[in-house]
C-alpha cells in the first residue's frame, strides 16, 4: 500500500521515467531507480493493533531516543517518549489511542538533526492535542535535517480511533508523544518500534478506575 501523500511524487517520477526511454536507456535506468526509491519511501503497510486495549501504540516507526517526565501547557505533567524516524523507516504517523482533536498548532523553526535534544524545542513542528477518556495526549511532528514537509490532515473536533493514520513527515524526522502520567512505559531507549503496532505504555488500572 502507498501513502496517499506520495502519489503526486510517484506519478511525476513515473512520467519522467517513461519520457526518459525516448532519450536514453541509461537515463531511463536511473529514473527507474528513483521511481523505485519513491515507491519504497512512501510505503504504508497495514498494521494489526495489539489486543491489549489499555496499551498506547506508537505514533511512528523508528527508534526510541527519549523517555522522560515533561510538561506542556496542554497536557500538564506528562510522560514524554521521543521516537527518531530515519529515512529508512515508514514515515506514516498513527494515533496512539482513540480521542478527539482538541488542539492544533504549527510552529516554524530550524532544521537541526531530528535526534538532537534541541530539535524538540527549536525545529519546525506541528502540535496535535487529543482529548481521550484517559487524559490529554500531545503528539509533536518534528521536521529534521532532511525533512522538508510535515503533513497533518487533522481538524479540531475530529474523532479518531487507535492506530488511525493522520499524516506523515517526509524524510528523516522525529515524533514526540506526551502521555498521561498514569501511563507506565513499556519501552526502553534504543528500542525499535512500529506505528500502530508497538505498545509504548499501559495505563495503570488502579489510576484509571
Amino acid at each position: 500500500m502507498i501513502a496517499r501523500d506520495g502519489w503526486p511524487t510517484i506519478t511525476f517520477a513515473a512520467l519522467l521515467t517513461g519520457a526518459s526511454f525516448m532519450i536514453s536507456p541509461w537515463m531511463a535506468g536511473i529514473m527507474g531507480g528513483v521511481l523505485a526509491l519513491m515507491v519504497w519511501f512512501y510505503r504504508d503497510p497495514e498494521r494489526t493493533l495489539p489486543e491489549e486495549k489499555e496499551g498506547w501504540v506508537s505514533p511512528a516507526d523508528g527508534k526510541v531516543v527519549e523517555i522522560e517526565e515533561a510538561f506542556h501547557p496542554y497536557t500538564g505533567s506528562a510522560l514524554k517518549i521521543g521516537i527518531f524516524m530515519s529515512p529508512l523507516d515508514v514515515h506514516v504517523n498513527r494515533v496512539p489511542q482513540k480521542g478527539t482533536v482538541e488542539y492544533l498548532e504549527y510552529v516554524p523553526g530550524k532544521k537541526w538533526m531530528a535526534f538532537a535534544p534541541k530539535a524538540s524545542e527549536e525545529n519546525e513542528r506541528m502540535y496535535i492535542g487529543l482529548h481521550t477518556d484517559r487524559g490529554p495526549v500531545l503528539l509533536v511532528q518534528i521536521a529534521g535535517f532532511l525533512a522538508r514537509r510535515i503533513v497533518c490532515r487533522l481538524e479540531k473536533g475530529q474523532h479518531l480511533v487507535r492506530g488511525e493514520r493522520f499524516g506523515m513527515i517526509k524524510l528523516g524526522s522525529k515524533v514526540d508523544v506526551y502521555l498521561p502520567k498514569s501511563v507506565k512505559s513499556s519501552v526502553y531507549i534504543g528500542q525499535k518500534v512500529k506505528a500502530g503496532k508497538s505498545v509504548l505504555g499501559v495505563t495503570a488500572k488502579n489510576e484509571n478506575d
